[in-house]
């Protein structure tokens, strides 16, 4: 076998190639990260051998740097195996008390960690691909945390402008609301509109539920309002609605990609009862291909949701926290889908009822209802079966 570790940096790869004996075949170098350099390796691999199923490589992973090396090395038909940083970092200072870290080295740890076969399981171009579902749903992630800081500006605002709004309205955070924030920014703005004008705005952006009874009901809230006239605030709040309106847009467009890829995957994971497209999307990319995970337990382990273990002498932790290493968004994904399934699942909300009837705070109830969550969706991917609800 052949064993090549590589260290992924933004303009240049370092390599180390050895063979089973230990012998080393090419000492630490350098190719650039470009179509040159990555030829460059794969010729030295050939000069080697020609049977590439005899060859095994790894990276560590690294986010963006890597994604390109990877898919050349997928393309040419090269088992690659994807590496933990803290991983690497700890079989490194195992090998050597010497507080060495280099590139050089970090490439010829990384050679020797895939030749000790450390556990480890080969990226398959299930989990390549999967990245595009990944990219999408934590992007998405990011427009629609973004939006929920804009929805907070716009209730800071109107507390500023006009006070008595909210307490009108069912929510601030709708079309009519925002349609009439839009043209009338201000509690003075409304106050002094044309009550045709006011009704016609609401009317259509509400599709008929709002009329002349509630524009005149605002009007006249408008016109006794304690709200500032701050025509700088004024001009924040239209330009923060329309700001609104764009990120909703583009995460429909990022959301309707989502189902289409989805709807592709045809994951079983979508027929369990509270869980959408975008919730299961999250789930199934952050996990990516199942067969790199032997039990649900190392799914847990991977989102950072099993209890760390203190031990020392005759001392033990007793409460034991969650230790939130790995994928934040994996976490994310089980931690609201568990919340959704409790609600509509009954033998979800029965095993939460139970948990929570033992005396154990809502949010450690939930953390075991997420295991028992977890264990489900590794037993459906992996049978491909649709979900059978049990009571």
């Amino acid at each position: 076998m052949i064993y090549i570790g590589i260290d992924v940096a933004k303009d240049k790869h370092d390599c180390f190639i050895t063979n089973s004996d230990g012998e080393v075949l090419f000492k630490s170098f350098t190719i650039s990260n470009n179509r040159e350099g990555f030829e460059t390796l794969f010729q030295k691999v050939q000069s080697i051998l020609d049977d590439l199923t005899k060859v095994k490589v790894g990276l560590e992973a690294t986010g963006h740097y890597s994604y390109n090396l990877l898919g050349f090395l997928l393309d040419k038909g090269l088992p690659t195996y994807i590496i933990n940083p803290l991983h690497t970092n700890l079989y490194r200072k195992s090998l050597s008390l010497r507080k060495t870290k280099t590139d050089k080295v970090d490439a010829r740890t990384i050679a020797s960690m895939i030749m000790s076969d450390v556990n480890l399981k080969s990226y398959t171009n299930t989990s390549y691909h999967n990245e595009e579902l990944k990219s999408l749903t934590r992007y998405r992630f990011d427009k629609v945390k973004e939006r929920a800081k804009l929805k907070s500006s716009i209730s800071r605002l109107v507390c500023i402008l006009f006070p008595e709004l909210e307490k009108l309205v069912p929510t601030l955070h709708m079309a009519s609301v925002y349609a009439l924030l839009s043209e009338f920014p201000s509690a003075n703005a409304i106050a002094s509109s044309h009550l045709t004008r006011l009704t016609n705005l609401l009317s259509e952006n509400s599709h008929g539920r709002y009329g002349k009874d509630t524009a005149n009901l605002i009007r006249n809230a408008a016109r006794n309002s304690i709200g500032s006239h701050m025509p700088a605030k004024s001009l924040e709040l239209k330009h923060t609605i329309k700001l609104i309106k764009e990120l909703t847009t583009e995460i429909n467009e990022i959301e309707t990609e989502i189902k289409s890829i989805m709807d592709k995957i045809d994951s079983p994971i979508l027929t369990i009862p509270g869980i959408g497209y975008n919730t299961g999307a999250m789930i199934i990319a952050e996990i990516g291909d199942f067969n790199r995970f032997d039990s649900a337990d190392k799914i847990l382990a991977y989102a950072g949701m099993s209890p760390s273990t203190y031990q020392s002498g005759q001392l033990e932790n007793c409460h034991s926290h969650m230790e939130k290493r790995g994928s934040r968004y994996l976490r994310y994904a089980l931690y609201n889908a568990t919340k959704y399934v409790c609600y509509w699942d009954e033998s979800f909300g029965v095993y939460l009822g139970k948990k929570r009837s033992e005396g154990k705070h809502y949010n450690v109830a939930l953390s075991h209802a997420t295991k028992k969550l977890v264990r489900l969706i590794f037993a459906m991917e992996k049978s491909k079966q649709p979900y059978q609800p049990t009571v």
